[in-house]
């Protein structure tokens, strides 16, 4: 039986998010929100607020926390500029399906609609970005607006959710029932479905198995691999997924990245079938639309989604079904297997792993030595967090990926997010090593975050590729306007420096040879480490040099 009792808005809002089952939230305080501070302070025992310090790296840490455990990541920022500065973690989780819920204070309502100090209706904000944006104007409901919140964000394409609190509704005493915990609604591939696409896929000579998006579990994962191993499918991974399949196993082909094999784009092309399970075919996937016809594909389309309307988007797809990626296998995995001639999965799989050798580099820092050296060494569990920039090519193109280790990426290509995303990760589990990959102007960007980490006991390793540029913007530049440098020079700052103040051990890597013992201290390093690897300006990507573009 339920037990009515007198709370405040804050406190009924706090004993959902139990209820709910949240553990933790990322925030930086506000005025706007003081209730719901206060209330957290009475369950420390079973909530942790992390302070971040800033409302973009908050975010981001709630973002990563989605990514990680599949449920929605908290972040409270106050009204107006704390917003405003949390809205790029809340288009990360809108593009790369990731569950969020994103709490904001709000004026008082007796001042609403007179632009009073840092007033924005937010729900027009983050209307075009947010699965749902919406205000609590009555305390009475906030069970049933946190208990929709979860919903909608974890249902379906999963995604970011918005709720505006202003700051007097958080104060009203009121006597209300709580709800009941979510369950989110995921659909599931029905065995009718499953049986179409595996007679289509009987026929094929040349399929591939493009796997993607979010809403996967590690036995989800482990089926993919199984389902591929008893059908000879070679798997292909979306930007950023690589860890959806075991990257050392001999299904695994490589990833349709910002760094894609030339090989790879061949062998798409070649492809009779292409079986696409969670993914978007987004721009990035797909090179700007153009590794596929518009809208009709040469090759037979099965398309497997979460979300009716993702399937057609772009491309019209031959077979289609509804259903989370874990369900997908599920049933597909009981289907009688058809297994396909292992030549054709085999010739993929060679090029992969020949493209994985790092081409010789003369600089005191090869970076792509220094990955291959090192890969192995990563513990298993690890999870990489990488940055917007062409330096992540070195980690998506040379590391090797499978779950429980986890890839965390922005697929929106946002800067500044691989620091805060490996704290998060680091402070969810200290014992489990993140390691992030952040330019030196991704680090400037939110570099600070590691003081966050260091006040609440994360170990993340921090790697600043430091070339003194913004390398991608630079490679675009070079191409187009070759050797007309224009806004993409970084003034080199003291990393070492910067590394210590915020609580970080520090590491200047100049040679190949320094990576492997300063990574291995920075396993044992109890804190913060940051390694700072100097490379090389003229290698602008993992496949060319500066001088290489300028003379095309």
């Amino acid at each position: 039986m339920t037990e009515y009792r007198d709370r405040t808005g804050g406190r009924v809002l706090v004993d959902q998010l139990l209820i709910h089952g949240a553990d933790c939230a990322y925030c930086v305080p506000g005025e706007s929100y003081l209730e719901v501070l206060d209330a957290l302070h009475d369950v420390k025992d079973r909530f942790t607020l992390y302070n971040a310090r800033h409302e973009a790296g908050a975010a981001e840490m709630a973002e990563a926390y989605g990514k990680l455990t599949g449920k929605p990541g908290i972040c409270m920022v106050t009204r107006g500029p704390g917003a405003c500065q949390a809205a790029v973690g809340v288009h990360i989780a809108y593009q790369d399906s990731t569950p969020m819920i994103l709490l904001v204070g709000q004026v008082g309502r007796p001042t609403l609609d007179r632009e009073s100090f840092q007033e924005i209706d937010f729900r027009q904000m983050f209307a075009p970005v947010a699965k749902w944006a919406a205000q609590i104007d009555s305390a009475e409901r906030i069970p049933e607006y946190m208990a929709r919140a979860f919903r909608v964000a974890t249902s379906g394409r999963p995604g970011p959710v918005v709720l505006a609190l202003p700051e007097d509704m958080l104060t009203d005493v009121v006597r209300v029932a709580d709800a009941k915990p979510y369950v989110p609604s995921v659909p599931a591939l029905r065995a009718q479905d499953a049986a179409a696409v595996m007679a289509t896929l009987s026929v094929a000579k040349r399929p591939l198995v493009l796997a993607g998006g979010s809403g996967w579990s590690d036995e989800g994962a482990a089926a993919l691999l199984a389902f591929a191993q008893a059908n000879e499918l070679p798997v292909a991974t979306s930007f950023r997924r690589q860890d959806l399949i075991d990257n050392r196993s001999e299904y695994y082909v490589g990833d349709f990245g910002t760094g894609v094999a030339p090989s790879l784009v061949k062998r798409l092309a070649e492809a009779d079938l292409l079986l696409v399970i969670g993914a978007r075919l987004g721009e990035i996937t797909t090179r700007t639309y153009s590794t596929l016809s518009v809208p009709t594909p040469a090759q037979t389309l099965v398309h497997i989604h979460v979300d009716a309307d993702e399937i057609g988007r772009v491309y019209s797809p031959d077979l289609s079904a509804v259903s989370g990626p874990d369900a997908a296998l599920a049933a597909l995995i009981e289907q009688p297997a058809t297994p396909c001639d292992g030549v054709w999965r085999r010739t993929l799989r060679d090029e992969y792993v020949a493209d994985a050798e790092p081409p010789p580099h003369d600089f005191p820092l090869d970076m792509g030595a220094a990955m291959a050296e090192v890969r192995d060494l990563i513990p298993a569990d690890a999870v990489i967090t990488l940055d917007a920039g062409n330096h992540t090519g070195w980690a998506q193109r040379f590391l090797r990926y499978g779950r429980p280790g986890r890839q965390i990426g922005s697929t929106c290509g946002s800067m500044g997010y691989a620091v805060p995303s490996a704290v998060a990760a680091s402070l969810a589990k200290p014992e489990r090593q993140s390691i992030a990959f952040v330019g030196d102007g991704g680090f400037m960007m939110a570099g600070m975050e590691i003081a966050t980490a260091a006040q609440h006991g994360g170990r993340p390793i921090v790697l600043v590729f430091n070339n003194g540029t913004y390398g991608t913007i630079r490679m675009h530049q070079e191409r187009e306007h070759p050797a007309r440098i224009s806004g993409t020079d970084i003034v080199t700052s003291n990393i070492g420096q910067i590394a210590s103040g915020l609580g970080a051990a520090h590491t200047r890597v100049t040679e190949t040879a320094q990576f492997k013992p300063a990574l291995l201290a920075a396993f044992d390093h109890d804190g913060p480490t940051v390694i700072e690897l100097m490379t090389d300006p003229e290698q602008i990507s993992t496949r060319t040099t500066v001088s290489r573009l300028r003379g095309q």
